[in-house]
């Protein structure tokens, strides 16, 4: 497939929030316990499908932070035996997917992403919005408005929310100092 079909096939899509998408988040939290095992350190519901009431694209994501031990090329066979694609995005150590067809999506759609444990900024973000719902709704406001103007352009959406994400996760930090630091880590 072409970038051209990819960005066709897979548009920005906005809905409002859906109380499943919690349910899908402990669905395959307890998968991906099952699969990683002992090499997780934490593991999160992050992104808009964790805050209630806040419109998102309807794909949960997942923050599965593991230990410097975990031995990634057998999980990632296990992850392939259950259904996900691999993607390798410059964030993350590996990143499965699931919910990507040839016909375009299949809910539930999944980003599970797997790091080494750290303060990740991610988490703050999410837990602003929840704390904070006037800025919850001016990041809602931002992503309908980008919608119209990246449909088809998901590197290009995430990009134009970049400044807005970073300025609320500082403000989160300052709230929350230290919340998210790994055991042993000053807080």
């Amino acid at each position: 497939m072409t970038k051209k079909q990819i960005k066709r096939l897979f548009p920005i899509i906005l809905e409002p929030h859906n109380p499943a998408w919690k349910a899908d988040y402990l669905r395959e939290r307890d998968l991906l316990q099952t699969v990683f095992g002992d090499s997780i350190v934490r593991i999160s519901h992050i992104g808009s499908t964790a805050v209630a009431g806040l419109i998102a694209k309807p794909t949960v994501d997942i923050l599965l932070e593991v230990a410097e031990t975990a031995d990634i090329p057998a999980i990632t066979k296990r992850m392939r035996d259950a259904g996900y694609l691999v993607n390798t995005p410059k964030s993350d150590i590996i990143m499965y997917i699931k919910g990507y067809t040839p016909c375009g999506f299949e809910l539930p759609t999944v980003h599970a992403h797997v790091r080494h444990s750290a303060d990740w900024g991610e988490l703050y973000f999410r837990d602003y919005l929840m704390c904070h719902p006037d800025a919850a709704r001016a990041y809602e406001a931002l992503k309908l408005e980008l919608k119209e103007k990246f449909t088809h352009d998901r590197d290009g959406y995430t990009g134009a929310k970049g400044a807005f994400v970073q300025k609320y996760t500082e403000l989160a930090r300052l709230e929350f100092p230290g919340k998210y630091a790994p055991a042993g880590e000053a807080r």
